[in-house]
């Protein structure tokens, strides 16, 4: 059988909800709003396809440097290579730093 090459291989783990999590999650997941400069998480929820990073930026921390239709532009530094990098990511996926 050929191998798979999808963006969510080798996610079994990292990509799955707990059993009592399972199911959509809440709206007000998706209508929270971010303000520029905020700091924010990426939880990945993966119950929602639409705007999710790639799992690698999975527990990342970033800033936000503005908004592009309905997804917020994340800005965060990858840690191999100290490089900034902009993701285009869904408010699902996004949580406050506290």
């Amino acid at each position: 059988m050929a191998r798979s090459h999808g963006e969510r291989k080798n996610t079994r783990k990292k990509l799955s909800k707990r059993k009592r999590e399972r199911g959509l999650s809440p709206i007000s997941r998706a209508i929270q709003s971010f303000a520029p400069e905020e700091r924010v998480h990426i939880r990945i929820d993966p119950s929602v396809h639409k705007g999710m990073p790639h799992h690698r930026f999975h527990g990342m921390t970033g800033t936000v440097k503005g908004e592009r239709g309905r997804a917020f532009i994340v800005e965060i530094t990858d840690g191999k290579r100290n490089r900034k990098k902009e993701l285009f990511v869904r408010a699902e996926h996004l949580s406050l730093q506290e």
